[in-house]
């Protein structure tokens, strides 16, 4: 493969830098005869979707077919997300390893619930509780380092979301997954669910409507990640107005929408490190990270920051790397500064996925 040469305004230093491209690697070391294929523009690391499901079906649930699950990782590769952690998916989706054009997969294994107490046909469900301590450790075994436990969900014996797991359930698990190697999240809306997971040393929290001043606190204390999944919170007012059987969990789900961003917000300000990521799949289309970070620009974080929280603090957190010497080159190109600018980050003017151009 010949070099290839760009030249432009680097993220996140905002500085101006020349780069080339050798076996699909990033290097700062000129090379001659390097075709230049970016004169001027914003380059940026590849972004990140961090909560994002390839191979659930969109609008309805279940599984997706191939040739679905191919069409939203080109999907996300298009619109400049070249690394996602996929929070759960019923499929097996090993086999996109293998295809050089599409974006690099964390998978977290499939999520891991109780019967009725999830969307139907994506985890496995445990009949006792007893149980998940073992089934963390297949799911690590099976995943890419993480592990997607469902900590909360509507239980219609009370009318409203309730945790899924005791807290003494949750420290043997949580442990086991570590002895694993693995870290474990949570899909968590409410309130009741978070002391139990984050003092049993969890590692992320998905969503985190229910945050209050302790848990953050806690969350603090303890180094735990949130991915709030904005845009699929904006669902809320409608899952509200589809529940009027359980009008308790209808006016919960409208509260914690109505706060949503103050409580992002407090947890930013606060400390907790916050990354993007959109929940697309089911409910959500892929494809839509501009989006999300828009909304975390919303609740508090800087431009940069946002941007940061779906690119090069991404990156780190999930241990890939960004614009440096010998790095794979996943690179998105802009044509003005995509920081605090949805119409720019929705379309960028060129993708590099492992050093090759694979849009504009």
């Amino acid at each position: 493969m010949a070099a290839l040469h760009l030249r432009g305004i680097g993220l996140p230093d905002a500085e101006l830098i020349e780069l080339w491209i050798v076996d699909g690697l990033i290097s700062f070391e000129p090379v001659s005869g390097a075709e230049t294929i970016v004169e001027s523009g914003w380059i940026t690391p590849g972004l990140v979707d961090a909560h994002c499901h390839v191979g659930i079906r969109y609008g309805g649930g279940g599984g997706e077919t191939v040739d679905g699950l191919l069409e939203q990782a080109k999907t996300e590769r298009d619109a400049g997300v070249l690394l996602l952690r996929d929070a759960g998916s019923p499929v097996d989706t090993r086999f996109i390893d293998e295809r050089l054009d599409l974006p690099r997969i964390i998978r977290a294994g499939q999520h891991i619930a109780a019967p009725k107490r999830y969307i139907p046909g994506l985890p496995v469900d445990l009949d006792d509780e007893s149980q998940l301590p073992a089934e963390v450790v297949r799911q690590a075994r099976a995943g890419d380092g993480w592990v997607k436990l469902v900590g909360d969900w509507i239980d219609r014996s009370v009318g409203d979301l309730a945790p899924l797991w005791s807290d003494e359930i949750l420290v043997e698990a949580i442990a086991a997954a570590h002895a694993e190697g693995a870290k474990v999240t949570a899909h968590v809306f409410a309130e009741d669910a978070l002391p139990g997971l984050i003092n049993a040393g969890i590692d992320c929290i998905e969503h985190g409507t229910g945050l209050t001043d302790a848990t953050i606190e806690s969350m603090v204390a303890h180094g735990t990640a949130l991915v709030p999944t904005l845009i699929n919170i904006a669902t809320f007012p409608e899952i509200a107005d589809s529940a009027t059987r359980y009008p308790i969990y209808a006016a919960h789900m409208r509260d914690l929408h109505a706060r949503r961003h103050q409580t992002i917000g407090a947890a930013h300000e606060a400390g907790i490190p916050i990354y993007a990521g959109t929940d697309a799949g089911g409910s959500i289309r892929h494809g839509r990270i501009a989006d999300e970070i828009a909304e975390v620009e919303v609740a508090g974080l800087t431009a940069h920051q946002a941007l940061g929280a779906a690119s090069w603090d991404a990156r780190s957190w999930l241990g890939a790397q960004g614009i440096e010497e010998g790095a794979p080159a996943d690179l998105v190109v802009y044509s003005e500064d995509p920081r605090g600018n949805s119409d720019v980050l929705a379309k960028p003017t060129r993708v590099i996925l492992r050093g090759t151009p694979v849009s504009g």
